[in-house]
């Protein structure tokens, strides 16, 4: 009787537990806001854009007295991307810094925001070989600065080495949206259009 009551109890034990499922995903939503709020405070001082609020994310829970009791469940952690430390910080100022030089490029059409979170050149018939000089050198530290802070987030946030392609890809977006009107940008199919 004891050995039967211990084998059901450990039955119990088991099915309880089975019954929660935790979900493991890669968070997009947040790191969008956060690419979009990084973007904004880059470009901020210098278009006078201002940095968008983030809506409150709504929690999920149980939708009935019984799925709180009983039966499987996802399980969601709250997921907020931290984009703080000391590191991004420092590659954010140094991103910003350069902002105002990459801004006459991009208003002249030697520059432009391709589909990989990253900057190319494109129109550079129009400059001089000093100008061409510089414009080499701030898409190779621009570019190097923007890999650091894909990875850097990545880091921070425990997501992995493999999300990298993902944050790359939600800041690619962020740097074409909030791009200016005839800025050069690259289409997801990777065709290359002024923003209108």
């Amino acid at each position: 009787m004891k050995k039967t009551f211990k084998a059901i109890s450990y039955i119990a034990a088991f099915v309880i537990v089975a019954c929660v499922t935790v979900n493991i995903y890669f968070p997009a939503a947040e790191v969008q806001k956060a690419a979009d709020k990084i973007v904004d405070d880059i470009r901020t001082n210098t278009e006078g854009v201002p940095a968008t609020p983030a809506a409150p994310a709504e929690k999920p829970g149980p939708t009935s007295s019984l799925d709180f009791m009983f039966g499987a469940r996802p399980a969601f952690a709250e997921v907020n991307i931290d984009v703080s430390t000391p590191a991004i910080r420092g590659i954010k100022e140094s991103i910003k810094s350069r902002y105002a030089q990459l801004k006459t490029f991009y208003d002249k059409g030697a520059l432009g925001e391709n589909n990989k979170g990253l900057i190319e050149a494109k129109d550079t018939a129009g400059l001089n070989l000093q100008e061409r000089s510089l414009v080499n050198k701030l898409i190779d530290q621009e570019n190097k600065d923007r890999a650091a802070l894909y990875s850097e987030i990545a880091s921070a946030n425990k997501l992995g080495s493999d999300s990298v392609p993902q944050i790359k890809k939600i800041f690619a977006n962020s740097w074409r949206e909030k791009s200016q009107s005839g800025w050069w940008v690259q289409n997801d199919s990777g065709n290359w259009e002024k923003k209108k």
